[in-house]
């Protein structure tokens, strides 16, 4: 299972980790970031369907910052997606 970093900017969290197998997202983890909130996203987020992650969390925004935790790990779901249709062509 390869685990991608999303190396973030302008939220709390300092970066974010998880793995994408088979299409579903495991081991979120959050370095930094509202414990609670993000302690209950990567809860609830584990086996989830990468692609609806994507399309749910992508734009949420936190306190008018333009982003968040949860669209930046969106962010960084989306680019690992492309990355393996992209290894896989």
């Amino acid at each position: 299972m390869q685990e991608y970093t999303v190396e973030t900017q302008g939220i709390c969290a300092k970066a974010i980790t998880f793995s994408v197998e088979e299409g579903k997202i495991y081991n979120v983890k959050f370095f930094g970031g509202c414990p609670g909130n993000t302690l209950a996203i990567s809860k609830l987020l584990q086996g989830y369907d990468a692609k609806k992650v994507v399309e749910l969390l992508k734009g949420n925004d936190c306190g008018g910052r333009g982003t968040s935790c949860a669209d930046q790990l969106a962010c960084g779901v989306e680019e690992a997606l492309q990355e393996k249709k992209l290894a896989q062509a």
